[in-house]
């Protein structure tokens, strides 16, 4: 497994759970100097970030990219794929093309989260899910034409009433037939949804591609109450060999919250 630390460039997500902000290069610069592997980036559009820019940092700082966000299509322009407007699944669609194409070129996925929206009013889960299904597998071909995965993101029950629990998730990807789809599994949303997160990413097994790496107060591991010794070696068991990537609130402040992951990651992995 490898370690990760994000890195927010979206002005409207102030105050939610990125380590790093604004800078990329900066957030480039801390990641390398505490000893990650690599960095997960949330950018406002796929053309606020320079591809040759991008990779001239994970090469001068020999981090990779471990993923790339797509959550300031709901944050900033209000676009979801579940939205009964269909111009405005359209525009999501577009949105979230652009930032594939954005991580492809850094040889790293993109995550559906936030953007896939929720059933509500006149709008039926069944239908919601329908087009989620749909675009998922537009979404995904443009992933795999990349040479990646996409990833989808269960969020706790706050967030959509979708799917929140990684079983739920998984069953909807195998049933609809999404092959080049893998769940984010999020232990913050985990822990709020889940009766036992190690089990739970046991049963998920193969599907799981990414982690997001923080404590139960969305924290870095080891400032809240989540037990991360079985969640690692259920993830061993499982064979994953990808990110844990610290999806987590800059609390007491970046530096501390950073080096308190990778001191964890260290000791866990």
């Amino acid at each position: 497994m490898k370690s990760a630390i994000t890195i927010s460039l979206v002005p409207e997500a102030r105050g939610g759970p990125f380590v790093y902000w604004d800078d990329l290069a900066a957030g480039f610069a801390a990641a390398a100097r505490h000893g990650f592997d690599a960095v997960e980036i949330f950018p406002p559009a796929a053309n606020a970030v320079s591809v040759g820019q991008a990779r001239e940092l994970m090469e001068r700082h020999s981090l990779k990219v471990a993923a790339v966000g797509t959550g300031a299509g709901w944050v900033r322009h209000k676009l979801r794929l579940t939205d009964p407007d269909p111009a405005v699944r359209a525009k999501a669609r577009e949105f979230i093309y652009g930032i594939i194409n954005l991580a492809g070129y850094l040889g790293a996925p993109a995550i559906i989260g936030s953007m896939q929206g929720r059933w509500e009013g006149a709008v039926a889960r069944e239908q919601a899910l329908d087009w989620l299904a749909e675009e998922l597998q537009a979404l995904s071909e443009r992933a795999a034409a990349h040479q990646q995965v996409l990833l989808y993101e269960p969020l706790n029950r706050y967030e959509t009433n979708l799917c929140n629990r990684n079983a739920d998730a998984a069953d909807f990807v195998t049933t609809r037939g999404l092959k080049n789809v893998r769940l984010l599994c999020d232990l913050y949303h985990m822990n709020i949804e889940e009766q036992n997160l190690a089990e739970s990413l046991r049963q998920t097994g193969a599907l799981v591609g990414h982690v997001h790496f923080a404590d139960s107060n969305r924290r870095a591991i080891g400032l809240g109450h989540t037990d991360a010794g079985p969640i690692v070696a259920a993830l061993r068991d499982i064979g994953y060999a990808g990110y844990l990537s610290a999806e987590i609130l800059p609390l007491p402040d970046a530096e501390t919250a950073a080096a308190r992951t990778i001191e964890s990651f260290r000791r866990l992995v």
